[in-house]
C-alpha cells in the first residue's frame, strides 16, 4: 500500500473529517451526519468468483451511520489520484460486497450503501461516471443492461463556496489542493487551528513529495504548531537549512567558491565561514 493511500485513509478515518466530507459534498454543508453518529466498519470483504477462488475487496474508508441505536446507512470513501475508466465497475464491486455482507450476516433490513469517490488529480476527471460509459455494450442488449452511476468529487476543482462549508481540517486540505492547482508555488498562510495536525501533514507530505511536512512533525513537540502559517514557516526555515548544508558541502569539496555561496545566501563571506564552522564543515583549500 502506497504512502498516499495510507495517509488518505488515516486522515479521512477521523469521524469529524468523514462526517464533514459527507455533509458538504452530499448535503451542501447541512449537518445531517454527526461525528458521534458514525462507527467504523470492516473495510475488507471476501467473495468467490467464477474461478471458485476466494478474493478480497478493500474499501479505503467505511463507516456506519447510526441514529441512536438504529443503523441508517453505510458510507464509503474511495480515493483517486488518477482518473480510472473502470471506476464505475470498481464501485459496483465495493457496493455489491457491502450489500452481500448484510445478507450473509442475517440482516432483516438492508441498509443503503453510498460511495463517494474523492479525486485529487490536478486535471479534470475525463473518464466515465457510469457503468454504460465504462464498458462496450452491443446495441441489441443495451436496453437490458442496468446502468450504475457513481459520485465523483474533484477536490482540486471545488468552488470557494464549497470549501467554505467545510468545518473540519478537510477545509485546509481542499483549499491546499485548489490553490496548488492554480499556483504550484502557493504557500498556505491560514491561521485556522488544526485539530489533526499529524494526519494532515502526513497527507500533504505524501501528495506533494515534500517530506519537510512529515519531518517537522517528527521533530516537533505536541502543540508546537497549531496552524498552516506556523507549519509553512518551519518548512521554509527547514528548506533554507537544507540549502545551506548543500552549499557548505559544495564549498567544502571545492565545487563552489565561498564568495559565490555567500552571495547565494545573502550573507557576508565571514558570516558564511562562521556558519560553515558551526555546522562542522571546513572550506576547501
Amino acid at each position: 500500500m502506497g504512502q498516499k493511500d495510507i495517509s488518505e485513509k488515516l486522515f479521512e478515518d477521523y469521524n469529524d473529517v468523514f462526517a464533514d466530507i459527507v455533509n458538504v459534498l452530499l448535503f451542501d454543508g447541512q449537518e445531517v451526519v454527526l461525528p458521534d453518529s458514525l462507527s467504523d466498519l470492516i473495510v475488507h470483504s471476501q467473495y468467490k468468483s467464477d474461478d471458485r477462488k476466494l478474493h478480497e475487496l478493500e474499501r479505503d474508508v467505511a463507516k456506519c451511520w447510526l441514529d441512536g441505536k438504529t443503523r441508517i446507512a453505510l458510507y464509503g470513501i474511495e480515493n483517486q489520484t488518477k482518473a480510472d475508466p473502470l471506476m464505475p465497475v470498481r464501485v459496483i464491486g465495493y457496493d455489491g460486497a457491502s450489500y452481500r455482507s448484510q445478507i450473509t450476516t442475517g440482516n432483516t433490513e438492508i441498509l443503503p450503501v453510498i460511495t463517494l469517490v474523492l479525486y485529487f488529480g490536478k486535471e479534470r476527471w475525463n473518464k466515465g461516471k457510469s457503468l454504460k460509459e465504462a464498458i462496450k455494450i452491443p446495441t441489441v442488449v443495451d436496453p437490458y443492461v442496468t446502468d450504475y452511476s457513481i459520485h465523483i468529487f474533484e477536490v482540486s476543482w471545488l468552488s470557494e463556496k464549497q470549501i467554505s462549508l467545510f468545518k473540519s481540517d478537510f477545509r485546509l486540505v481542499a483549499d491546499f489542493f485548489v490553490k496548488r492547482r492554480i499556483d504550484p508555488n502557493y504557500i498556505p498562510q491560514d491561521k485556522t487551528e488544526i485539530r489533526h495536525i499529524d494526519g494532515l501533514l502526513k497527507l500533504l507530505s505524501a501528495f506533494t513529495g515534500d517530506h519537510r511536512y512529515e519531518e517537522i512533525m517528527a521533530n516537533s513537540n505536541p502543540g508546537e504548531m497549531k496552524n498552516m502559517c506556523e507549519v509553512m514557516d518551519r518548512c521554509i526555515n527547514k528548506g533554507r537549512e537544507e540549502e545551506r548544508k548543500i552549499l557548505f558541502s559544495l564549498v567544502a569539496n571545492g565545487d563552489l567558491s565561498i564568495e559565490k555561496a555567500a552571495e547565494k545566501t545573502g550573507i557576508s563571506v565571514n558570516e558564511f565561514k562562521r556558519q560553515m564552522n558551526d555546522a562542522g564543515y571546513k572550506p576547501f583549500n
